[in-house]
């Protein structure tokens, strides 16, 4: 077999309704790039609503759509000036409300971004607490006094680039960012800004949306007494900006955040339904952070690392590594995994580097995604094998890339338009000319393409989401990995119900899959270069 699964015949296994969220498949949406209905080369959330049926037709359980609050998009939405607004460029509440109503009609649940950690300089809260000292949110951001000799309140530097501080002069004090300085830090420790937080969590949990991806949560709360972070003492270390000479102990990581996180959590449990919290954890403590954050029934349902986004190689190391970060221990949360997203290059080209087996390793990578134990997310163009788009500087408008470039060619490679239609102006994302570029190599794997082929990477992905929901063992089951010589990539998923090996060399291997076992699915043809199969018992 080529990149085939075989079809099953009994029922898919259901899972339990209050918790639909534990082993699904979730499709994230950015959708300034997903489909654009009104002709300004933005997409729109009219877009977005007007291709749910195609994503429904992938099998996933929910969508998740990344911001579309009001913002200036100096981060293109991840610096937020209204949480209950939607930006004119995406459409308005009304568009949301269309498409909720239309997600859950198809069966589709629906997550949201939230950004806890920050919000704009263009926010009403900080117009108001940069005003002047002493005004009712005076504390809601995070202030501090410059040293006696002018510089900043300490050693912090920003993930972007620069100090994490920035002077204002109408409050003569510094305000901390560890992001843009468009960005200012909250200051979560505040009783008042948790309640307004939640306060926001509330409006968009009654309009009925099913849960929220949580953005950069460990850096939602600082320590107060601003001490320098210790710098990072080995020489070898990858220091491609002023943040990575840093250990990150002090300005992100705070112990109190779980605290706010069961606050979270009760005010989720008090709505009726099942509605699901996830959080993004990024940064070296992140392993830690992200059981911390899910620890127990009162915290947050599921986190997702970086320990595949961030990945430039796959081995079979990685995946055993952090697989035995979650062995399914008492009390312990629920992990999910992305191999892709908006702020990683794609995994095509991450892990391969491009070229003539672009397409094999597309198969082994969601053969391999759909196979591990947690929640699957699903970057939209995975499912089409999308390589990362080549983007000029020119037209770079990551701040991230332009700042960096070119030690690091940011995260435009990944946001360039959906293609749709192979022969359309703009791959049929836009009549108009794209925010961002589409690359030439996107429009011959566009989805009208891949939906005649039997065989595309699309349909192959459709059969392996339909498997993972017909195969309790892969949705629920725990993950046992078993000895295979280098680079073969072996496991079970549910006490041996299904055995999964993978070769994810560039040599063919010799292997034989033990008697008794049938074969499901199949990346490639095993055990050649970058194959896989998942067997069942016979």
């Amino acid at each position: 077999m080529n990149g085939s699964v075989l079809e099953e015949t009994a029922p898919a296994a259901q899972a339990d309704a209050a918790e639909w969220w534990r082993g699904a498949v979730i499709y994230q949406v950015y959708p300034r790039s997903f489909a654009d209905t009104n002709g300004d080369g933005i997409g729109d959330l009219p877009g977005v609503t007007a291709r749910l049926d195609y994503i429904a037709s992938l099998g996933v359980d929910a969508v998740w759509l990344s911001p579309f609050f009001t913002s200036p998009m100096k981060d293109f939405g991840y610096d937020i000036a209204d949480y209950r607004s939607v930006d004119p460029i995406f459409g308005t509440l009304a568009n949301f409300d269309a498409l909720l109503d239309r997600a859950h009609a198809l069966g589709l649940k629906v997550l949201i971004d939230q950004v806890w950690s920050h919000t704009s300089d263009q926010h009403a809260w900080f117009a108001e607490s940069r005003s002047s000292r002493d005004n009712p949110r005076a504390d809601w951001y995070v202030w501090a006094d410059a040293k006696p000799d002018g510089s900043p309140p300490n050693n912090w530097q920003s993930v972007f680039h620069g100090p994490s501080w920035t002077w204002d002069a109408r409050r003569g004090q510094y305000y901390l960012h560890n992001f843009l300085a468009a960005q200012p830090d909250l200051n979560l420790h505040h009783p008042d800004v948790q309640d307004a937080i939640l306060d926001t969590a509330r409006f968009w949990l009654d309009r009925g949306v099913d849960g929220f991806r949580l953005d950069a949560l460990n850096f939602a709360m600082h320590d107060p007494a601003l001490r320098d972070n210790p710098p990072v003492a080995d020489p070898k270390a990858k220091r491609l900006r002023p943040f990575d000479f840093q250990h990150h102990l002090y300005n992100q990581s705070h112990g109190a955040i779980p605290g706010f996180l069961e606050r979270v959590r009760a005010l989720f449990d008090s709505y009726p339904g099942a509605r699901f919290t996830v959080a993004e954890v990024g940064g070296e403590q992140a392993d830690r952070e992200m059981k911390l954050f899910t620890q127990g029934p009162k915290r947050l349902h599921s986190a997702y690392g970086f320990n595949f986004l961030y990945a430039d190689r796959l081995t079979p190391r990685l995946i055993d590594d952090t697989m035995a970060l979650w062995p399914g221990a008492a009390g312990e949360g629920w992990p999910s995994w992305a191999f892709s997203n908006h702020d990683a290059p794609r995994v095509v080209s991450r892990w391969l580097g491009g070229g003539e087996d672009s397409a094999a390793l597309a198969r082994l990578a969601m053969l391999l995604l759909v196979a591990l134990r947690g929640n699957v997310f699903l970057y939209q163009g995975e499912e089409l094998g999308l390589p990362q788009a080549e983007v000029p500087f020119d037209r770079l408008r990551d701040p991230e890339a332009i700042a960096n470039w070119p030690a690091t060619l940011g995260r435009d490679g990944a946001r360039t338009p959906m293609p749709w239609s192979h022969d359309a102006p703009n791959a049929g994302f836009s009549p108009a000319e794209p925010w961002l570029p589409l690359d030439p190599a996107h429009p011959p794997l566009a989805v009208d393409r891949q939906e005649e082929d039997p065989g595309s990477m699309l349909n192959f992905t459709r059969r392996l989401i339909r498997l993972r929901k017909q195969h309790e063992a892969l949705r629920l089951g725990g993950f046992t990995p078993r000895p295979a010589p280098a680079p073969l990539l072996a496991f079970e998923r549910g006490d041996g119900a299904l055995l999964c090996i993978f070769n994810l060399g560039n040599e063919a291997v010799d292997w034989t899959l033990p008697e008794g076992r049938r074969i499901v699915a199949e990346a490639g043809t095993f055990p050649q270069p970058l194959s896989g199969v998942i067997a069942e018992r016979a």
